[in-house]
């Protein structure tokens, strides 16, 4: 991704919207969880863990604050670190959320270089950024520099040539059907070999 500003996109759309609450986490229900994932009873688990049934179910229950050393026995148990103990699971729940882009209908960001259209704009706090790009440059030389940002990348050739720099590996010709995936912090250009300018669809990770 680049032009006069090849960062905006990828700013616009990690700042658009709030960063939800974080709730507290509750260790008893975290232990419980776990185990249930594994499918174990408590004796089971207190056989794994080298803890007694009873020990083990005051902890799920919250009547009791285990200490380290009890910690350290579930994490082993679990087959999982310490720390992991602490770390919220990540949401279950299905969020239905759902954005159609009919073509031509996104929205649409040109630069010298690039035309961006950006698609599933609708939607706020996403994890990926999709956008299909007209690339317009010939030469490399045509760019300010490499363009690179935080995250990973996918680009795939929907139309044309165009030659992938990057800054690690010597530039490679994708055509019609074929893509890559990179680290997007590395240094990336994009330029169109077909007379045409070629098209490619771009896809960011956000997180």
């Amino acid at each position: 991704m680049a032009g006069s500003d090849p960062k905006t996109l990828i700013r616009i759309a990690r700042e658009n919207g709030t960063e939800p609450p974080v709730a507290p986490l509750n260790l008893g229900e975290r232990v419980r969880d776990l185990r249930k994932a594994r499918g174990w009873t408590l004796e089971q688990a207190a056989t794994q863990a080298g803890l007694a049934r009873s020990t083990l179910s005051k902890i799920e229950n919250g009547q009791m604050s285990p200490t380290y050393e009890a910690l350290k026995k579930l994490a082993e148990g679990l087959a999982i670190s310490v720390p992991q103990l602490f770390t919220p699971p990540s949401k279950a729940q299905v969020s239905g959320r759902m954005a159609v882009t009919k073509q031509g209908e996104g929205q649409g960001h040109a630069t010298a270089t690039y035309e961006h259209e950006l698609l599933g704009g609708q939607l706020t706090r996403k994890q990926m950024l999709p956008y299909r790009a007209r690339i317009r440059a010939r030469d490399v030389e045509e760019f300010d520099g490499w363009v690179r940002h935080d995250g990973e990348e996918f680009l795939y050739v929907l139309t044309g040539v165009i030659r992938l720099y990057t800054e690690f590996y010597e530039p490679v010709d994708l055509r019609r059907g074929d893509s890559a995936y990179y680290d997007a912090s590395m240094g990336h250009n994009v330029i169109s070999l077909s007379e045409e300018d070629a098209t490619i669809l771009w896809v960011t990770s956000l997180v």
